[in-house]
């Protein structure tokens, strides 16, 4: 295939894919952001289950206490879910000076992290769902195998939805039903009934919709997309070298989010804006021409002052060497 200018001036690479790593190091390599996601979901796991059971401790006080809708470190730095703190609230609960403040230092984490990166780096949940697309390749399940076909906003009515009924029965609505909170009590309690909802999406995710769960229903994930909506120069962002990208579209094939990997958009904004983008890291990995990194939002380069940048560069090599015949 051809190479095609781009609209920087640039002659765009061909389109070439990224090739089937071959050799131990190769696909530790190819799966870096994956082994350190579960590595991260792990170890959450770990230190809460050993402070529970274990009695681990830190200055002599408990590591870390608690569980995903509010904990403490070390018995100094207190944590707590933002959504269902705003849950509480809209059910006109007075909360502790100690649950707010737990649910500011979580939110200006995820602030910086980017809103959904808790989906892909912390929830116990996503092993579920990422297990349930690793099934859908092994059997083939294409979309038009799906029997559901939701719009991805489905989730932002049904974060509506969690919301007016905390209003109108005095309680926190989606903590009550959670399948999150539930997998997570169980992992750390010890498994029970609620673990039939990590298998209701499991089957969901598999068979019913692809990321059926993550991507069209759960209300804490659109909770985040609105939190990485917000624009904070020092955020985490999935950024794009456009002078380098061929556009072979193996980054949208592995995104679990693809909508927010449409490249022209992409390019003119220097990188990934759109608040759904998880951070997995799984497009960085995926693409051959490694155009596509992590950086800060305030450090991300539109495609046209790259591409300027670019020429600029070019012009000045070509100069060089015509001086120097």
């Amino acid at each position: 295939m051809s190479a095609a200018p781009s609209p920087a001036g640039f002659v765009r690479r061909p389109v070439r894919h990224l090739e089937a790593p071959v050799g131990m190091a190769a696909r530790l390599h190819a799966l870096r952001y994956t082994l350190a996601r579960r590595a991260v979901q792990l170890a959450i796991l770990v230190l809460f289950y050993g402070t529970l059971h274990g009695g681990w401790s830190l200055l002599g006080a408990p590591l870390l206490a608690g569980n995903l809708s509010a904990s403490e470190i070390a018995g100094v730095v207190p944590m707590a879910d933002p959504f269902a703190v705003l849950q509480m609230l809209v059910a006109r609960h007075w909360l502790a000076a100690e649950v707010l403040a737990g649910a500011a230092v979580t939110l200006a984490l995820y602030l910086l992290a980017g809103g959904r990166s808790f989906c892909a780096w912390v929830c116990p949940m996503n092993i579920v769902t990422d297990t349930a697309a690793w099934l859908r390749g092994k059997l083939g399940l294409g979309a038009a195998a799906d029997l559901l076909h939701l719009p991805a906003g489905t989730r932002y009515g049904v974060l509506a939805l969690a919301l007016l009924l905390s209003a109108i029965t005095g309680v926190a609505a989606f903590e009550w039903f959670s399948p999150i909170a539930m997998l997570h009590r169980e992992l750390l309690y010890g498994a029970g009934l609620g673990l039939t909802g990590a298998a209701g999406i499991l089957l969901l995710d598999t068979f019913a919709q692809r990321r059926g769960w993550c991507g069209h229903l759960c209300p804490l994930g659109a909770f985040w997309a609105l939190v990485g909506r917000v624009p904070q120069p020092a955020q985490v962002r999935v950024a794009l070298d456009d002078t380098t990208c061929s556009r072979c579209g193996d980054c949208i094939k592995v995104c679990p989010e693809p909508r927010v990997l449409h490249l022209p958009q992409v390019a003119t904004s220097g990188g990934v804006l759109g608040g759904e983008c998880t951070n997995c890291g799984r497009c960085i990995a995926a693409c051959p021409e490694s155009s596509l990194r992590f950086a800060l939002r305030g450090r991300l380069v539109p495609a046209t002052v790259a591409g300027a940048a670019g020429s600029a560069a070019a012009d000045l090599a070509a100069s060089s060497s015509g001086a120097s015949r």
